[in-house]
């Protein structure tokens, strides 16, 4: 059980948020008037009181709202909390989709006294049900009824595709055919053959948005562009070599072509990733493969599996 210490907003992006000791959070868009709300997953943010405090100890001289977070709230550890968690207040349903941020463009706190703990120790979270939150509430953690679904994210590698030269096919045959097995898809986009932009992406997803997977389509032929293996193994924490091996192990009774791939899997957290081809029949070809049986060992991932005995 955590109580609300304040509900903080801003007209504007870029600056800090106040006190407004009250305000009301509408589904699916965040606080009402609050410059950061919208239809995407980081409708409220949220920072624990003793987070805050910390930062005051250390001599900076900071008031509620001054980091960015839309709520402060004593008593519960925000940052220890897996990303999914429902969290109550009064009638308002917040749902966390997001841990920590990544700081591209310093926020005024930290022009003022060279740090922010918002990217470290701030989560987020959507608004599943409205309502008003006001200081003194109380805030408490909600049972989620059923297990929560696989969440996914898709990533297409394709130059031309990023410069509008070349239709993306392969990414939205993904993506439904995820839907289609009950995942849900958080992150769906397009990027340049570019390494070090999709090592950033998949930091970003497996660290602070925590999928059960991540699927890369593209880049993992013979082109100099074709770098998705390499961007993918230096952002991996373990091997999965067994899944790429199937995959070709089955596309070469297919293909001799198949021999040519270099696509590799691995994990970083408990994120699954795994390289697939460009083109959108290799790639339902390749999830033929390991659909049915990753779920296994993505529930080992989430702590929800224990038994491997056949």
């Amino acid at each position: 059980m955590g109580k609300v210490l304040a509900v903080c907003m801003s007209e504007r992006r870029g600056i800090q948020k106040t006190d407004v000791k009250t305000a009301r959070f509408v589904v699916d868009h965040g606080i009402e008037s609050d410059a950061h709300a919208g239809n995407w997953h980081r409708q409220v943010s949220l920072l624990s009181a003793d987070k805050i405090e910390a930062f005051r100890n250390k001599g900076a001289d900071v008031e509620y709202g001054a980091f960015g977070e839309n709520l402060v709230v004593e008593g519960l550890d925000f940052r220890a909390l897996p990303v999914g968690t429902l969290l109550r207040c009064n009638g308002v349903l917040l749902e966390m989709t997001q841990i920590g941020k990544d700081c591209h463009s310093h926020c005024a706190i930290y022009k003022q006294v060279g740090d922010c703990i918002m990217p470290r120790e701030g989560v987020f979270a959507r608004v599943l049900e409205g309502g008003v939150i006001s200081v003194g509430d109380d805030m408490e953690i909600e049972p989620r009824l059923g297990v929560l679904p696989w969440q996914a994210a898709v990533i297409t590698l394709s130059d031309k595709g990023a410069k509008g030269e070349r239709e993306d096919k392969s990414g939205p045959a993904i993506a439904e055919r995820l839907k289609e097995s009950g995942y849900e898809v958080i992150e769906q986009f397009l990027i340049s053959d570019d390494p070090e932009l999709l090592k950033r992406h998949l930091i970003r997803l497996a660290d602070q948005r925590k999928p059960d997977l991540i699927l890369t389509t593209g880049g993992t032929g013979f082109s100099p562009r074709d770098t998705a293996p390499e961007a993918t193994m230096a952002v991996a924490e373990r091997n999965v070599p067994g899944i790429a091996e199937a995959i070709r192990a089955e596309s070469l009774k297919i293909t001799k072509h198949a021999m040519l791939s270099r696509a590799v899997s691995v994990i970083r957290g408990k994120t699954l990733i795994i390289n697939l081809p460009g083109s959108p029949k290799a790639c339902m070809e390749t999830m033929d493969v390991f659909m049915g049986t990753i779920e296994h060992g993505m529930g080992l991932l989430r702590d929800e599996v224990h038994d491997c005995a056949r």
